[in-house]
Parts: structure tokens; sequence; C-alpha cells
């Protein structure tokens, strides 16, 4: 590990590390890709031996235990692994991902930081500290304290953001190139509060290998960052859960996106939150995310998306209330939207501006035929757990 991530130092030396520079963006591609298969070797190796060091008849090892079923479709995880090397290149195949990054990143912000109910009761003797309060909410580090998973991670554009504001982030991937590539930029950034997968474990073994760096950056970086090639239904078999469970852009590739929401929603701590990004099934979303964006302008590899596998928003926030416990589970929601009974969550658009060349939340009123437009392609979901009674 420590010979591929020298390598990379000195390609990044280069100006290379975030696009071609002075090279055809095909040399930099197939360099990445040297460096990404390097780092899975090793990384692969140091999970034989940690596996192999630990006895097999320690059953309260629970992530031993076969999941129950797998929503992994291995077509969609060759398809990613493929495009791996491009995650960090941002006028390449995850472009337009790197540009969504940000209004994702302020939708969960409303979503954890904003909400209502998480300011304390008012009260005239302390009223002008709650006014204080309001005005720092949402601001600096405002994940600091929570523990944050991001499944179907990528290259990590999520995961560091999330890791930068304070969170205690895990970023899990089915590809294991995925994996390393995320890994091997995450590494190379002094102010990121990164864990190399030795670091991580470190609590478990008292021989761990700690990386240097991912050591130091934890003794004075809020927050924390580690990457595993695994799977949601390893995690939930293992009994882990989190106050926040982000899954963008996930579901509409996965086999059993049913089986794979209830996986999610397991992981998700009482008062946690679930918080998705994904396709509506509409002929606008064909239009614009296949026959424009795969066969015509090419922005995205042909054959990425399957229009048969989105969901619509409706859909989604019905099958969160009859198959995932509804409002015994689920708080119903702050808004005007609490009037539907059948649905569980809150739905937003994010619109892509090409003048602007940035996406944007949409903001319309519920119920209105401006909120179901902006919903027509990409948009956002988010449910809240009910806290333990």
């Amino acid at each position: 590990m420590r010979v591929s991530l020298a390598r990379l130092a000195r390609i990044r030396a280069a100006g290379r590390i975030n696009g071609p520079g002075g090279r055809s963006r095909n040399s930099y591609q197939s360099s990445v890709q040297f460096q990404v298969q390097a780092l899975s070797t090793s990384s692969h190796a140091a999970e034989t031996s940690t596996s192999t060091s630990t006895s097999p008849s320690n059953s309260s090892n629970a992530a031993s235990r076969p999941s129950s079923f797998n929503s992994i479709n291995p077509e969609e995880i060759q398809h990613f692994s493929g495009l791996s090397s491009q995650w960090w290149d941002q006028q390449g195949e995850f472009g337009l991902l790197h540009r969504m990054n940000p209004s994702r990143v302020e939708y969960i912000r409303r979503k954890v930081a904003l909400e209502s109910n998480e300011e304390p009761p008012w009260t005239f003797e302390k009223r002008f500290e709650h006014k204080a309060l309001a005005a720092t909410r949402g601001t600096g580090r405002w994940l600091e304290g929570k523990k944050c998973l991001d499944i179907g991670c990528g290259g990590g554009l999520l995961s560091e953001s999330l890791a930068r504001l304070g969170g205690h982030v895990t970023g899990v991937d089915a590809s294991e190139s995925n994996i390393a590539i995320a890994t091997l930029h995450a590494s190379q950034d002094p102010l990121l509060p990164f864990q190399t997968a030795s670091v991580a474990s470190s609590s478990s073994s008292s021989s761990s290998s700690s990386h240097s760096a991912g050591t130091s950056r934890t003794s004075y970086l809020s927050g924390s960052l580690q990457y595993r090639h695994s799977t949601a239904e390893t995690l939930r078999d293992a009994g882990e859960q989190y106050d926040i469970v982000c899954s963008m852009e996930v579901v509409e590739h996965v086999e059993q996106p049913g089986e794979f929401m209830k996986c999610l929603g397991d992981l998700v701590k009482p008062g946690g939150h679930l918080i998705l990004s994904t396709i509506s099934r509409t002929v606008l979303s064909r239009l614009l995310t296949i026959t424009l964006a795969e066969d015509v302008l090419r922005l995205v590899t042909p054959g990425t998306h399957t229009h048969s596998k989105f969901i619509k928003p409706d859909e989604m926030r019905r099958f969160v209330f009859a198959e995932m416990g509804g409002f015994d589970v689920w708080e119903q929601n702050n808004d005007a939207s609490d009037v539907r009974l059948d649905e569980v969550g809150s739905t937003q658009g994010i619109i892509y501006d090409p003048l602007a060349g940035q996406w944007k939340l949409w903001s319309a009123t519920e119920g209105t035929w401006s909120k179901a437009l902006g919903e027509e392609c990409n948009y956002m979901f988010h449910a809240r757990k009910r806290r333990e009674r």
C-alpha cells in the first residue's frame, strides 16, 4: 500500500491527480487504474491477513454471518468498477455528480441540522439564548458527534464532504476498485480525518499497522472517515446502526430495491435519518438521463441507467409506509405534507441548470403542480425514524 501511495504522490505532484493535466485523458486514466489495482491488491491482502488472524470460533462476530439476501447486481458492479478511475476527474464520467454534491450536502444540512423538532422548548427566560442558538444552527462542523453511513459511496464524493463537516463517516461500496480509488484520494489530503483500514480496526487488533497520516490526523481533526468494501446487507446483519444513512443514486441500480430499502431502514438508529437521491420514472427522466445524457451528449456511458428501474417519489413514500413500518417506525413530517396518511417521508426535486452549470434544490409548495414538476427527474428523499419511547 505504501508503495502505491508513494507513486500516486508523484503523479499528484505533477498536477495530474484531479484531471488529465499535461497528458492525454487516456494516459491519466491508465495511470490511476494502475494505482487502483495496486491498492486493491494490498487492501485484499490486508483483509485476508486480518481475517486469518481472527479466531473462527468467535461467535460474537456478527459480521461473519451470511446475509439473508443480496441486492447486488453483478452487471452494475462490473459497470461502475470499470469507471472507477474517473471518479475524481471533474470533467469526466462523474462530472455531473461533482456538481450535484453541494446540493446534496445542503439537503442533508436542512434535514439534519435545521429540523425544527431539534430545538429545545422555548421559554421567556431563555428567549435570547434560543435566538443565538438558532443563528448558529447548521454552521461550522454541524455533523460533529453524528455517525454517518454512505452506502454506495463510489469514489467518496459525499463521504469526504460529510467527514469535513465533523461526521464520523463510513463509506461502503460493493466495488473493490471504487473503495480503492476512494481510499487513494482521501489518503492524499492532510486536512481530511481519514483512517485506513488498519487504523479503523486498531481497536480490535493490537498489532495493527496504522497508516501514519491516518493516525496523526484523527488526533487534531474532529470527525473521521473510513472506507469498507462491503454491502448494506452485511452491515445490517452485523447489527450496525447510524445517525444518518445516505444512499445517493444507488437504489435504481440494485437487484431488489424493496429489500434494499428495508435494509437501509434497519441501519438507521432510533431518531436517525434516512436520506436518498434517485430518479423518477417519467417521460422527462427518460429524455434527460438516457436519450440526452447517454445517447446524444455522451456525458454518461450508454447503458448506465435503466428507465424501468426508476422509482417515482410517491412510490417511494408509499413503500416506506406500507413495507417499512409506517408511522409506527417513522415520524410524520413537520410541513404541509403531514396530511398524507399513507405515505412516509418527504421528497424534493433537484434540477440541473445548464446555464449556471450547477444543480439546485427545487423549492415549491407541497401539493402544487410546481412541486410535482420539480420531481419529474432527479429528487431527494428523507425520512426520520422515531425515537425510542
